[in-house]
C-alpha cells in the first residue's frame, strides 16, 4: 500500500472521530442534567474557578465502553 495512501485513510478515520466526538459534545450540551450530577466539583477562588465533572465522566466512560463494544461485536458476527 501506498504510503500516501495510507496516511489519507488515517486523517479520514480521525477527521471522523473528531465529527462524532464533537456532535456528542453538542448533544451533551442540551441534556439537562449534564454537568450538574452530584460527585461533579465546582472550586472557586475569587475570580478562578475549577470543574471537574467526576461522575459525568464515568457515565460517558459507560455509556462508550458499552457503544463500542456493542458496534465490534456487530462487526465480528
Amino acid at each position: 500500500m501506498n504510503p500516501l495512501e495510507s496516511l489519507g485513510r488515517m486523517l479520514l478515520i480521525l477527521g471522523g472521530a473528531l465529527v462524532v466526538v464533537a456532535l456528542t459534545l453538542l448533544l451533551l450540551a442540551r441534556v439537562p442534567l449534564a454537568g450538574r450530577l452530584p460527585g461533579d466539583f465546582r472550586l472557586r477562588w475569587g475570580n478562578v474557578s475549577c470543574y471537574f465533572p467526576l461522575v459525568t465522566g464515568v457515565i460517558v466512560s459507560v455509556l462508550a465502553t458499552l457503544v463500542l463494544n456493542l458496534i465490534l461485536w456487530l462487526l465480528r458476527k
